[in-house]
């Protein structure tokens, strides 16, 4: 019967076992194999050059621009969702009028796939007719022609918007599930000892969040670190690399400069850099579980 149940065991595990390593671990070895190779990504023919690729890293102003940028996205894409969401909760749970309608509109965005998102804010941003120079217009009285994705000075900016807008709904229903779980008697008390609402929500609500802040700031670590879908679709990197990330600057040499290798190389920076945010993240997390027991 064991024997059994053993060989069962290794039939279903076999597939997804198959597919996770052709989908994940093969493509993941071979971009450690062709860092250290001077491939173009269709001749036969390379050659090994060691870490020549990893040493040009160091002298590519490129690189550093993305870095300086990727560091910029992450917080940016951290701190937004995590404050508009908690704000939104709070104000949600504090019973207005037409609540559960407000959520499901807050909540739609991130129903949405980052592609559909970022040509929604193209048309926006657009700058004869999108709706945000519309608006401008219709307060100022004069007609902007700002083009928000096409200046370096408000490129990446503008796409950090639009990725807020759409991850913020995420951040407010994790919270608001964190907030059902806080006793109406401990507020009640809090209210009753003369504590203002800013008080209570300093001093009482955000410190019992903590659980729901951990899950929202790791999937907003996760999902910054795959936005790339909504830069590309939106600037493409542009211009002039002001909106640049390592992700984007890491597809831009593999397929648009067919340098393989180094764009390989690249991609290994960018994985170890987010293995080390992710095992900080949990080193810390498992610190909180033994403040909170």
């Amino acid at each position: 019967m064991e024997r059994e149940n053993r060989f069962w065991r290794i039939v279903l595990l076999a597939l997804p076992l198959a597919v996770f390593t052709i989908l994940v671990v093969w493509p993941l070895v071979s971009s450690f194999y062709y860092s250290f190779t001077n491939w173009n990504g269709f001749d036969s023919r390379y050659e090994f050059v060691g870490f020549r690729n990893f040493a040009r890293i160091y002298t590519d102003k490129l690189f550093l621009n993305a870095a300086i940028n990727t560091a910029i996205w992450m917080i940016a894409a951290i701190l937004l969702p995590t404050l508009l969401g908690l704000c939104l909760a709070l104000l949600i749970d504090s019973r207005v009028p037409g609540g559960s309608v407000f959520k499901s509109i807050f909540y739609l965005p991130i129903c949405l796939s980052a592609v559909v998102v970022g040509q929604i804010w193209v048309w926006i941003y657009q700058q004869d007719w999108g709706l945000l120079n519309t608006v401008i217009w219709a307060v100022t009285g004069e007609r902007p022609a700002i083009a928000w994705l096409a200046k370096p000075a408000t490129a990446l900016g503008s796409v950090i918007v639009a990725w807020s807008w759409q991850q913020t709904g995420l951040s407010m229903v994790i919270y608001l599930a964190g907030l059902v779980s806080i006793q109406e008697e401990l507020l009640e008390v809090c209210e009753i000892e003369g504590a203002s609402t800013w008080q209570r929500i300093r001093l009482v609500i955000i410190p019992l969040l903590t659980p729901a802040t951990i899950v929202v700031i790791a999937l907003s670590v996760i999902n910054s670190l795959k936005g790339f879908d909504i830069l590309f679709i939106m600037t493409g990197g542009g211009p002039f690399h002001s909106s640049d990330t390592l992700a984007m600057h890491m597809y831009n040499e593999s397929f648009r400069k067919y340098l393989m290798g180094y764009g390989s190389a690249i991609s290994v920076v960018l994985f170890l850099i987010a293995l080390t945010i992710i095992r900080i993240y949990f080193r810390q997390l498992r610190k909180l579980d033994e403040i909170h027991g």
